[in-house]
C-alpha cells in the first residue's frame, strides 16, 4: 500500500538517537539533514532516514534495494515511501511502533547489505 507523508515537523531526535546507536558499531557511518528529517548513510550511500510526520507518527525509512524491495514490503509494518508525487524504488516506511530495537536491527541489516554492495562515494 502507498502512503504519502509530505507534511513534517521538526527532526526527532530520539528516533535519530536510536538510529546512531543501532550503527554505533559500523565504520564508514555519516549524517545529513535532507527529505525532511535525518538520514544516515554507509560510506556516502543512503541507508536509512527518521523524522516525525504531521500526524504525529514517527517513520524510519529504510534504503532496502530495488532487489529487495518485494521482499520488504511483504512486511506488514512496512508500506512503500511517497516523496512529493513520485514512488521512491527500494525505500521502506516503518512506523517507530512498529521497530522495537530487534526490528530496527533487522531492517538496517538489510540497508547496510544494500549499501555495502556499492561503490562509496566521496
Amino acid at each position: 500500500m502507498a502512503t504519502r507523508h509530505n507534511r513534517l515537523m521538526p527532526v526527532d531526535e530520539n528516533l535519530n538517537t536510536r538510529v546512531r546507536d543501532a550503527l554505533a558499531a559500523h565504520a564508514g557511518i555519516s549524517e545529513k539533514r535532507m527529505m525532511g528529517g535525518q538520514c544516515f548513510f554507509l560510506n556516502g550511500n543512503m541507508l536509512c532516514g527518521a523524522r516525525r510526520h504531521n500526524d504525529g507518527v514517527g517513520r524510519f525509512m529504510f534504503r532496502v534495494g530495488k532487489a529487495n524491495e518485494r521482499k520488504a514490503l511483504k512486511d506488514p509494518t512496512a508500506e512503500t515511501v511517497i516523496h512529493g508525487t513520485r514512488k521512491l524504488g527500494g525505500f521502506v516506511h516503518v512506523e517507530e511502533g512498529a521497530c522495537d530495537d530487534v526490528a530496527l536491527q533487522r531492517w538496517l541489516k538489510l540497508c547496510l547489505e544494500h549499501a555495502a554492495a556499492l561503490p562509496a562515494k566521496d
